[in-house]
This record gives C-alpha cells, sequence and structure tokens, in this order.
C-alpha cells in the first residue's frame, strides 16, 4: 500500500492528473502565529501539484528563508533574492530560480537581507502593492503562484495580502491557535477595504492534528463550524517525516512519499486544485 501511494505521489509519468485552473491562482499562505506549518505547508502544496502538472512558484517572502532552504534554493548572502523585487524593483524573472529534481516549480528565495525591507518599505512609493506588479510584470504563465509570509502582519504580509486573491490559513489544531485568529481576520478585512477587493479566505488547512486528544477534535469541530466549507476535508496530522524532510533540502512528497504526512499534503493539494476549476479565481476574475 505503502509503495502504491509512493507511486502515485511521485507520478512519473508526468502526466497531468491534477486539474489546472483557467487562470493563475495566486495564494497567501498567512497566519500571525508561528509554528502553526505555513512553510511546511507552501512547500508541499507547491511539490505535489507541480508533481501532477501544474506550473507552481514559490515566493519566499519570510525573512528566514525557510521555504527556500524545504526546496533546497540557495538563498546565502549575496545571491538575488526577493528583496531585490521589493527595493529595487529587479523583475521577478531574474530571480526565480528553477527547483531541482521538481519539474514545473520555481522558487524566488529569501535572504536575511529581506528582514531589512520592513523598514525600507515604509518610504517607498506604493509600498503595499510592490510585490503585486512583481507577479503581474512576470513574463511566463503559471497555473499557481504561492506566497509563504512571515510569522507577522507587517508591510511584508500586507504586500502577499495585496498580491494575492486567495488566502490559506494553516490552523494547528490547538487553543492558542484560535486566539490570533481573529485578528488576522481583522487584517485581511482591512486590506480587502482599502487595497485589494478581490481578496477571499477562501481554505483553511488543519495541521499538526493529533487524533488521539480530545483538544484536536475540539478545535477541528470549531474550525469547521466557523468557516464552514472553506476547511479542507483533508487533514496534515503530526507526522516525525514531516519534520525531517527539510533538513535533507527536501519536501516530505519526494523524501517519504509513502507516508502518512505526504498522503495528507498529496490530498490536500488534490482538494485545491479541484475546488479552482470549480470556482475559476484569478488575476483577471
Amino acid at each position: 500500500m505503502e509503495a502504491m501511494r509512493a507511486v502515485q505521489i511521485l507520478n512519473p509519468s508526468g502526466e497531468v492528473t491534477m486539474p489546472r485552473p483557467d487562470r493563475t491562482r495566486v495564494m497567501c499562505v498567512a497566519n500571525q502565529k508561528g509554528g502553526v506549518g505555513k512553510t511546511t505547508t507552501t512547500v508541499n502544496l507547491a511539490v505535489a501539484l507541480a508533481l501532477h502538472g501544474n506550473r507552481v512558484l514559490v515566493v519566499d517572502l519570510d525573512p528566514q528563508g525557510n521555504a527556500s532552504t524545504g526546496l533546497n534554493v540557495p538563498h546565502h548572502t549575496g545571491i538575488p533574492d526577493v528583496y531585490d523585487c521589493l527595493i529595487n524593483s529587479v523583475p521577478l524573472s531574474e530571480v526565480a530560480q528553477a527547483v531541482e529534481g521538481i519539474p514545473n516549480l520555481w522558487c524566488v528565495p529569501a535572504t536575511i537581507d529581506l528582514a531589512g525591507a520592513e523598514i525600507e518599505l515604509v518610504s517607498v512609493v506604493a509600498r503595499e502593492s510592490r510585490l503585486d506588479r512583481a507577479i503581474a510584470a512576470y513574463p511566463g504563465q503559471f497555473d499557481y503562484v504561492f506566497i509563504d509570509c512571515p510569522p507577522s502582519l507587517g508591510l511584508l504580509t500586507v504586500n502577499a495580502l495585496v498580491a494575492a486573491q486567495e488566502v490559506l490559513i494553516p490552523i494547528q489544531c490547538e487553543y492558542y491557535a484560535l486566539e490570533g485568529l481573529n485578528q488576522l481576520i481583522n487584517n485581511i478585512n482591512l486590506v480587502r477595504q482599502h487595497l485589494n477587493p478581490k481578496l477571499d479566505v477562501s481554505t483553511i488547512l488543519l495541521t499538526m492534528y493529533d487524533r488521539r486528544t480530545r483538544l484536536a477534535d475540539a478545535v477541528e469541530q470549531d474550525v469547521r463550524n466557523h468557516f464552514g466549507d472553506k476547511v479542507l476535508q483533508a487533514v496534515i496530522p503530526r507526522n516525525v517525516r514531516v519534520s525531517e524532510a527539510p533538513s535533507y533540502g527536501q519536501s516530505v512528497m519526494t523524501y517519504d512519499p509513502g507516508s502518512r504526512g505526504a498522503t495528507s499534503y498529496f490530498e490536500a493539494a488534490q482538494e485545491i486544485a479541484e475546488r479552482g476549476v470549480k470556482e475559476p479565481v484569478g488575476r483577471n476574475a
């Protein structure tokens, strides 16, 4: 069974097995709480969609550069990165790197320079829409653009929210995870009112789910009652393989494709792809 799952996830034939959207879906993965699985979710969903025939770009907007690490993309000082796009208006196409071993997947890395961008952006003209313009000017056509946000609600996250049409919120199945959610939703509503009327919280993903605890079950029920159909049926369990994969510069999809973690992220990616075909969303919608 594990071998069959691994073959299904790796898709060695390269066929398009996940439906491709009519237009580019720009998805911002946001939650100001740290450690809820934003980067892990971004990396694994991007790899799953790319392995199954979608053209995917990952924009690492977190100064820690963890998404770049997870995709094994160089992001040491001196490498052209997303900071150059935001501050110096360097085209995104000059900064994007093809991800080794994964066809159809590109990554715009983040270096430690990005830590200073928050302050430098304050005096820049149209500071909230720098990333939006950079993505719009990209000459290639992607099916998905995933923006991995830092764990804060500062200017970098605002740039991501202005550039996106959809917000994907990973929620850890613990009580504290629900506390900051109101603040995040309020910020998203503010951005929608003043900067980006097309923005929509389209997807909620439950992460670090431990079936042995009543708390995880209670949090899941609360989230499903509040957000309804926006919550994916796929739930990401606590799985050591998911945590190990980045230390090898890989996603769990390629590190251990037969694991429960890989299967869960594959199911989540499939659900996102199918929803996108039913409800076409895009830059020109």
